[in-house]
C-alpha cells in the first residue's frame, strides 16, 4: 500500500493543506479490490450491491487520491496497471485481517445478563424465549440482593425490579406487569393465623417486618395517620422469612414470590384492597447494552 494511505481522515491542524490521501475511505479500497478481483465493473458492482456508476466514481476517486492510474479500461475489458497490481497485492491481506478483527468481538454468541432479586416473574419465561429466538443471544441469569438487582454495580445488563425505581437512580425502565400482595403471618400468631383474608387497612394495627433492600412494602404505603409500626428490618428475603416466622411481626410480599417460598412456620393470607406491586424492567440511563434495549423492545411487543 502506498506509504501515505490512511483508513480515516481528519487533520489536527485546520490550517494545514489537505492531503489527498486523507479522503481515502474503506469504501474506496473495497470497491477497487472488487473490480481487481472481477476485472469487470458490472460484476463488481453486483457483488457489492451498488450501481455501476457509483463504483466507477469510487475507483476514480481512489486513483485521484493516490495520483496514479490503477486500472486500464476499455469498452471491452478492464486490466490492472502495474501500480494497481501492487496496491491489490498489499490491500487484499490487510482488508482480510481488518474484516477478521471487526468480526472477532461478536464471534461468540452474544450474551445478555438478566438480573433479579428473589425470583423472576413467570412472564420472563416466554419473554426470554422470544428474545433468544429473535437475537440468537444467550441469556445469563444473575441474582443479586441489591435494590436494583446488580444493575448499578454492573453485575447485569437489564434488571427485573419489583416496586418503584429508586428516586435519583441513573436508570430508566418500563412496566412489565403488576403483582398482587399477600400477607405473611407466623403460624403461632393466634387468631390472625386462622384468617384466610385480611384487609389492607387492618395491617396498620400490627407490627411490620420490612426487607429494606429488595422488599416492596414499607409503612409509608399506608396513610400517615394509620400506619403499621416497624417491628424489625431484614437485608434479604431469607432473613425476612425467618423474622416473620419467628413472630416478630407480619410481612407483606408479592403473591408470586410468596408462592415460590414456602416455610413451615408461615401462613400466607390473601389481602383485599392492597395496592399491587409494579414490576419494572430497568436498564442504565446511559450507554445501556444494545441487547438490553432489544430485550425492552421485545417486552413491549
Amino acid at each position: 500500500m502506498p506509504a501515505g494511505v490512511r483508513l480515516c481522515s481528519g487533520s489536527m491542524d485546520p490550517k494545514a493543506p489537505e492531503d489527498p490521501l486523507d479522503t481515502v475511505e474503506l469504501r474506496h479500497l473495497r470497491g477497487f479490490l472488487a473490480v481487481a478481483d472481477e476485472l469487470s465493473f458490472t460484476h463488481a458492482a453486483a457483488a457489492l450491491g451498488i450501481g455501476q456508476p457509483a463504483l466507477t466514481r469510487t475507483v476514480r476517486a481512489l486513483e485521484e487520491a493516490v495520483g496514479t492510474r490503477l486500472l486500464d479500461r476499455t469498452t471491452r475489458h478492464v486490466e490492472l496497471t502495474e501500480a494497481g497490481r501492487c496496491l491489490r497485492d498489499e490491500l487484499a491481506p490487510l482488508l482480510t485481517r481488518l474484516d477478521g478483527a471487526l468480526r472477532a468481538p461478536g464471534a461468540a454468541r452474544p450474551a445478555l445478563r438478566l438480573g433479579f432479586t428473589s425470583m423472576l416473574p413467570e412472564a420472563c419465561g416466554p419473554l426470554t424465549t422470544a428474545f433468544k429466538a429473535a437475537t440468537g443471544a444467550v441469556v445469563r441469569l444473575v441474582r443479586r440482593d441489591e435494590p436494583l438487582a446488580g444493575l448499578t454495580s454492573g453485575a447485569c445488563d437489564v434488571a427485573v425490579v419489583r416496586g418503584d425505581l429508586p428516586p435519583g437512580a441513573e436508570v430508566r425502565g418500563r412496566v412489565l406487569l403488576r403483582e398482587p400482595r399477600v400477607a405473611a403471618v407466623a403460624r403461632g400468631s393466634g387468631a390472625l393465623a386462622g384468617r384466610r383474608v385480611l384487609d389492607w387497612a387492618e395491617l396498620a394495627a400490627h407490627p411490620l417486618v420490612v426487607n429494606t433492600v429488595t422488599g416492596t412494602t414499607r409503612p409509608e404505603l399506608w396513610p400517615a395517620d394509620r400506619r403499621p409500626r416497624l417491628a424489625c428490618t431484614a437485608d434479604n428475603f431469607d432473613e425476612w422469612l425467618e423474622a416473620v416466622a419467628a413472630g416478630h411481626g407480619i410481612g407483606v410480599a408479592p403473591e408470586p414470590v410468596a408462592r415460590r417460598h414456602s416455610h413451615p412456620g408461615l401462613r400466607y393470607l390473601r389481602l383485599k384492597n392492597a395496592p399491587p406491586v409494579t414490576v419494572h424492567l430497568a436498564v442504565p440511563a446511559r450507554d445501556p447494552h444494545p441487547l438490553a434495549e432489544r430485550y425492552l423492545r421485545t417486552a413491549t411487543g
